[in-house]
């Protein structure tokens, strides 16, 4: 049987937009495949379908998951949709095709025996670790105009989830948070709902100006740490363990 593989934009809605094309196929689960981002190769016998993201429709499938498998799927779900891996998307849409089938009891996202699922749970364990860790390492400094700046450049496509937790924590503030490696920001006004821009910062890394509160802070905090670090007992190995060298560029500290 000739297969078919979906071509999705690499976001939540482009992917389940397509797992909302793959069912209008009405073709076996089986030959129908997913896929985000460029097409590298081709593959013999196969038949390539670009799918646009469409909101009602991507809308719909997360309806549909959160009613049907519960709100850990949802969110395990959700994460791994996010995740730098380029298997994702079939993954994601294998394990709602197994979760709708009704092939097993109780919480789809406990049968690791499938492999879909365990790809799911993998993709979602590593993303999950990323925002637990940037929950303390993201750095925000104050800008002349007394916006609050965050930069980083995490490994998965999470802003989304790191803006509506600081949302939460910082209601009353304006702060921006920066993606450079996919190079688009959340902006969340103060007292509002934050949103995405997808475009770059309009001004370079070196031309933003800070506020003098905010240099001074950043020179007593360098202070503090040197002051209550102890030389002789210094653990570089278990520093790295504790905290990784990609995130030590953005942190005032180091």
């Amino acid at each position: 049987m000739e297969e078919t593989v979906l071509l999705c934009e690499d976001s939540i809605e482009g992917i389940l937009s397509g797992v909302y094309a793959a069912y209008e196929l009405r073709r076996a689960h089986g030959s129908v495949h997913l896929q985000t981002g460029g097409l590298e190769n081709y593959r013999l016998f196969t038949r390539y379908q670009e799918v646009a993201p469409d909101m009602e429709k991507s809308g719909k499938v997360l309806r549909t998951i959160y009613r049907r498998f519960g709100e850990d799927a949802y969110t395990q779900l959700c994460q791994a949709m996010v995740s730098y891996d380029s298997e994702k998307a079939d993954a994601v849409y294998h394990t709602i095709v197994v979760g709708l089938l009704g092939q097993y009891r109780g919480n789809l996202m406990d049968h690791l025996s499938c492999r879909p699922v365990q790809k799911v749970f993998q993709l979602s364990r590593n993303t999950g670790v990323e925002i637990h860790h940037l929950l303390g390492f993201l750095r925000f400094q104050e800008l002349e105009n007394g916006v609050l700046l965050a930069r980083y450049a995490p490994k998965n496509d999470i802003t989304a989830m790191l803006a509506a937790h600081f949302a939460d924590r910082l209601p009353n503030e304006d702060f921006a948070i920066y993606d450079e490696k996919r190079q688009y920001y959340a902006l969340h006004p103060k007292g509002k709902q934050w949103y995405l821009v997808r475009e770059a910062l309009p001004f370079a890394e070196g031309e933003a100006a800070y506020s003098e509160d905010e240099a001074n802070y950043q020179a007593l905090y360098r202070q503090f740490c040197g002051a209550v670090t102890v030389q002789e007992r210094k653990n570089k190995q278990l520093q790295r363990n504790m905290l990784p060298y990609r995130f030590r560029k953005y942190m005032v500290e180091f």
